[in-house]
């Protein structure tokens, strides 16, 4: 069993940056696909970035590619995601997600995650 709680959020004008966290209990959860989701008021919740076991692979959507970043410390049992140059349309509750059946192969569908959290609020004013 492994239980993820995202902090970081908060309120940011535009262009400004915030870095969320990803704490998680349960010893395996270095081994699992790690992935950032976030949901926008009256929007399906969507897939951000997605990071493998070892760091050394990472996958991000269209729309927040060079401006975010996902890493993990392992050893903390921690995922990161750094957003810069936020935008308005970035405002959306953010979740961290563990696919436990993959460690190697980064996946972007959320039913194929099987560990939440319970979100944090980010709110980019323009």
């Amino acid at each position: 069993q492994v239980h993820l709680v995202e902090s970081g959020g908060g309120l940011v004008q535009a262009g400004g940056s915030l870095r969320l966290s990803c704490a998680a209990s349960g010893r395996t959860f270095s081994r699992y696909v790690t992935g950032w989701f976030r949901q926008a008021p009256g929007k399906e919740r969507e897939f951000v970035a997605a990071i493998t076991w070892s760091g050394g692979n990472t996958f991000y959507a269209d729309s927040v590619k060079g401006r975010f970043s996902i890493s993990r410390d392992n050893a903390k049992n921690t995922v990161y995601l750094q957003m810069n140059s936020l935008k308005p349309e970035d405002t959306a509750v953010y979740y961290c997600a563990a696919d436990q059946d993959r460690s190697m192969v980064i996946r972007t569908i959320k039913s194929q995650y099987d560990y939440w959290g319970q979100g944090t609020q980010v709110t980019v004013s323009s």
